[in-house]
């Protein structure tokens, strides 16, 4: 394999990167605000201006969603390889431009389901991305604190805007008032990874203790994707649990905000809710991202998930402003102790030649947790009720669990471990 001729010194760690990589948690930051426009509002605009008053058909922005993202995260990783990583990014916030028109102006469902395919794409691209900037910086030793304060701005970001959306619909109307901040949002990241935002691929190519196996580097796409999905124990792993847990996010996401609304609560507590999730899950991971490093990955992960699944069954169980804020801001926690160990895992694992890669498979899995969850919960929900859409994800949430304290191998934290044996196994 043939490298482009370096011109500086490269460095890897967080301090040494810092100012590139502080840049980087901004501009995913607004990453995470460009989705958050849609959090509080979405939900409730299908049912109040469009009248659709079953859940499958409400949830079918999220389906539109998650099956774009999922894809665009195997693209992102593959071209980010191929290509570098910034023009991915730039595509990413260049697609991401007609989004808020299109919420604003639209006036069927279907621009709604088009607006969330285009913004599927856009933040399979520029997540990804920003993820394996990230790792290329900061090299084998902090990925897992990397992973926190990508994984934290991210969704302090969703959770930030959720909140405001919540605030601007409750004063303004659902459009267009909570959309213009969105589009602002969009209009900031393009700036700052066009003008400011550096490539970061040879750091990836030319990483300490990245080129002693050999064998590596000619991993095809196919078996990357054999590996990270099936074949690897720990990878395959750690892709079902990602893939859950985002079927958890596409339930919140659908489908709390009508059940609290259901209740006869104000907008604006609605928007507490919706938000009180992203901020707890975004917060922590500051944290847990960082555990991950010195506690190792799968103990994390079980715990998280069991969590996760507690919380579901406690918000199937409530009723009041009180116990739904306890069991969201727990449902956060569950969800932070998982998000930023499940990449870091997959750092650790996946060689640095074919890491982008991995990355994106992984995330291909995670995101499409979004779509399924759509499907489940829509479906549930509108033949048993929501109380039982939410109790068969907790219980598919333990499941998976169970799966990763069966299946993971517990030293994970340990760089490149799929390399050590044929397989992974």
């Amino acid at each position: 394999m043939t490298h482009r001729a370096i011109t500086a010194p490269l460095r890897w760690g967080l301090r040494e990167n810092l100012p590139q990589f502080l840049l980087l948690v901004a501009v995913n930051a607004l990453v995470g605000a460009t989705l958050g426009q849609e959090r509080t509002v979405l939900p409730l605009l299908a049912t109040e201006e469009f009248g659709l008053d079953h859940y499958s058909g409400a949830l079918t922005y999220i389906l539109a969603f998650g099956l774009a993202k999922a894809g665009a995260n195997y693209l992102a990783g593959t071209l980010s390889d191929r290509h570098g990583r910034k023009p991915v990014l730039v595509a990413g916030w260049v697609l991401a431009l007609p989004v808020p028109v299109l919420l604003i102006l639209a006036p069927t469902w279907g621009w709604v389901v088009a607006a969330n395919v285009l913004l599927g794409i856009s933040q399979g691209l520029t997540w990804s991305t920003t993820v394996v900037m990230k790792m290329d910086l900061v090299g084998p030793h902090r990925r897992g604190t990397a992973m926190g304060l990508n994984e934290a701005a991210g969704y302090l970001g969703v959770a930030g805007t959720a909140m405001a959306t919540g605030y601007l619909a409750e004063v303004y109307g659902l459009r267009p008032a909570p959309f213009l901040l969105g589009a602002a949002f969009i209009a900031l990241g393009l700036g700052l990874s066009v003008l400011l935002v550096r490539e970061t691929r040879d750091h990836a190519r030319h990483e300490p203790g990245g080129t002693r196996h050999r064998d590596a580097e000619s991993r095809s796409d196919r078996e990357v994707f054999v590996l990270t999905s099936v074949r690897d124990r720990s990878l395959s792993s750690i892709s079902q649990a990602g893939l859950v847990n985002n079927l958890n996010d596409g339930l919140a996401w659908g489908l709390f905000p009508v059940l609290f609304a259901t209740a006869a609560l104000p907008l604006g507590q609605v928007g507490l809710l919706a938000a009180i999730y992203p901020a707890t899950w975004g917060g922590a991971q500051l944290v847990t991202g960082s555990l991950s490093d010195r506690w190792g990955r799968k103990g994390l992960i079980v715990a998280g998930m069991l969590t996760q699944a507690l919380a579901l069954v406690l918000i199937a169980a409530g009723s009041t402003f009180p116990a739904w804020l306890g069991a969201m801001a727990l449902l956060g926690v569950g969800t932070a102790m998982v998000y930023p160990t499940l990449l870091a895992g997959v750092g650790d694992v996946a060689h640095p030649s074919w890491r982008a890669r991995a990355v994106g498979v992984y995330r291909l899995w995670r995101d499409g947790g979004f779509a399924i969850g759509a499907l489940v919960a829509g479906i549930t929900a509108d033949a048993l009720g929501l109380e039982a859409a939410i109790l068969i994800v907790a219980a598919l949430t333990a499941a998976s669990g169970l799966v990763v304290a069966l299946r993971m191998r517990p030293t994970d934290h340990l760089p490149t471990l799929a390399l050590h044996t044929p397989g992974g196994t």
